[in-house]
């Protein structure tokens, strides 16, 4: 599907793309009337998150691997990298193989895995959180899981790419 002329696009949309240059962002604009909310949101994911930003980004590859979606995954991996996630927990978000893996990583794996597979945490889930995150963190952490589903749905359902992105 072609992206959408941005000259079409209400100016506040039109002036908010300005500073998101990604493939999704600019995709999201075929909703004028969702992509603000869905800007902002993204917005709030990587900026007022709440999660130490190596447990965001691994369970947010878990949920790109999850979902096949090539384009979270690229971008998430970069951003892994940067916030000092190792090797074995980029990979490790691939397989679900907690092997070699802190016991916080193992258990956001297990966590996110659980979000996926059962739409939601019982007591032993919660609990098991709560022993190394507040609960401002594990509320983050759920809406992270929930927001790049819908990211990664999005994205495959309108086959995005990194095609002709600067970065």
């Amino acid at each position: 599907m072609e992206y959408p002329d941005t000259t079409n696009l209400p100016s506040e949309l039109q002036e908010a793309l300005s500073t998101h240059s990604a493939n999704i962002y600019r995709m999201v604009a075929h909703s004028p009337g969702m992509a603000a909310s869905f800007l902002s949101m993204a917005d709030a994911m990587l900026q007022a998150n709440s999660l130490p930003l190596p447990l965001r980004e691994l369970a947010i590859l878990r949920v790109g691997h999850i979902y096949s979606a090539p384009y979270e995954i690229h971008h998430h991996e970069r951003f892994a990298r940067a916030v000092g996630l190792g090797d074995i927990a980029i990979a490790a978000a691939a397989t679900g193989s907690t092997d070699g893996l802190s016991s916080e990583e193992a258990a956001i794996l297990a966590l996110t895995d659980r979000l996926l597979l059962s739409h939601t945490l019982d007591d032993s889930d919660r609990k098991s959180a709560l022993e190394f995150l507040s609960v401002t963190q594990l509320a983050d952490f759920v809406l992270t899981v929930g927001f790049y589903q819908l990211v990664c749905n999005f994205l495959n359902a309108f086959e995005v790419t990194t095609d002709g992105e600067p970065f």
